[in-house]
């Protein structure tokens, strides 16, 4: 018997949406509002690591990622000409018929989990969001930019990393910050030789190829740039091109070849947050990106958003109250997503400063071991 009856979230993305899946399997009723009446979900590909599949496991939607994604074992590292300097391992996290990563591209990903939501019962409001929250002491009393209101035993906010509800409830929070590097990600067709996600090194950037379909996969590029100003559209193949000169390997050569002005190009600078402990006040909780934004260095921050959602119900079904659920809720989550960002943030760090190799690998090792366990 969960100690809650009924929750609403704020956000459909896919922290929000799988929160809203949980819940409704822990018996709970839910009201999910999303600010898009299109409920659209923006970007090219998503990599997902073991630790993210079985998050996605845990969610139920697995099945449908592996048949409309593409998931492998193992990735290769190469030079920027294309020399093999190794291999590395990725455990199978998710179960033994589960390969250890995956893509998958982010609208297909958003579209299965907004599926989902939907068949769970939980009653969706699109182009819809609050205009007040007034917590009491049993509940918090809800005003919607549709002229309606609603009480709740608990406000899930999974509204994303510049979000409102955070600005409202913690005002003294810090904002994302830009942690020095952008990232270009771009769709091309899948050569029938890439059969898992391949790296390639030159200074100052990083490329790599990893498929999200049978018949696509993505380019994701980073970059070192000293601010964060906005790329224009018309600039966006000619820049993105004029990076990939640098590498010479086969694949980036090809990947620059099929590009052209039809081609989906996204890039987004790299900026990052960690709220600190707790992420909750009353009967109010952030999770996903609006408590820890990480950049995608260890291509975890989608999962940990996933797991968050996870945890939360099954403390809500499992503890005696509403304060000890978000409060084992908070031990459980915190050190975890404070590895994952701090981590990633320190490995951009590395890389823009020509840092200690082998500082970024026994990061990356350590990185690995600490999502591999149980959470």
């Amino acid at each position: 018997m969960s100690v809650v009856r009924n929750v609403l979230v704020i956000g459909g993305g896919f922290s929000g949406t799988s929160a809203a899946i949980q819940l409704r399997k822990a018996g709970i009723d839910v009201d999910l509002v999303e600010i898009d009446p299109g409920w659209r979900s923006y970007g090219a590909g998503i990599t997902l690591n073991a630790a993210t599949l079985r998050a996605l496991g845990e969610v139920g939607v697995l099945p449908e990622v592996m048949t409309q994604g593409a998931c492998c074992d193992g990735v290769e590292l190469f030079t920027a000409d294309g020399h093999k300097i190794g291999e590395l391992p990725t455990p199978r996290l998710a179960g033994p018929e589960v390969p250890g990563g995956g893509g998958i591209m982010r609208p297909v990903l958003a579209r299965i989990l907004s599926e989902v939501t939907r068949r769970s019962g939980t009653k969706v409001r699109l182009g819809c969001q609050p205009t007040s929250i007034h917590q009491q002491q049993t509940s918090v009393d809800v005003s919607f930019s549709d002229g309606t209101r609603a009480s709740y035993d608990l406000v899930v906010a999974a509204d994303g990393a510049r979000s409102g509800t955070r600005e409202t409830f913690f005002p003294t929070a810090p904002k994302p910050f830009y942690t020095g590097q952008g990232v270009w990600r771009a769709v091309v067709p899948r050569p029938r030789e890439v059969q898992r996600p391949s790296f390639y090194m030159a200074p100052r950037l990083k490329a790599g190829v990893n498929p999200v379909s049978q018949s696509s996969m993505y380019l994701f590029l980073t970059e070192d740039r000293p601010t964060n100003a906005h790329v224009k559209d018309e600039e966006l193949l000619p820049q993105l091109q004029a990076l990939l000169d640098q590498f010479t390997a086969p694949m980036p050569s090809y990947v620059r070849s099929v590009l052209n002005a039809g081609s989906q190009i996204v890039f987004r600078p790299l900026d990052a947050l960690l709220l600190p402990s707790p992420w909750y006040v009353g009967r109010m909780v952030l999770i996903g990106d609006a408590a820890h934004a990480s950049t995608p260095h260890l291509a975890a921050g989608a999962g940990m958003g996933i797991e968050d959602a996870v945890v939360l119900a099954q403390e809500l079904k499992s503890a005696p109250s509403l304060e000890k659920a978000l409060d084992s809720f908070q031990q459980r989550r915190w050190p975890r997503c404070r590895l994952v960002v701090e981590n990633s943030v320190r490995l951009g760090q590395i890389e823009q400063t020509g840092g200690s190799k082998e500082e970024h690998a026994n990061i990356m090792r350590e990185s690995m071991i600490a999502m591999a366990a149980p959470f």
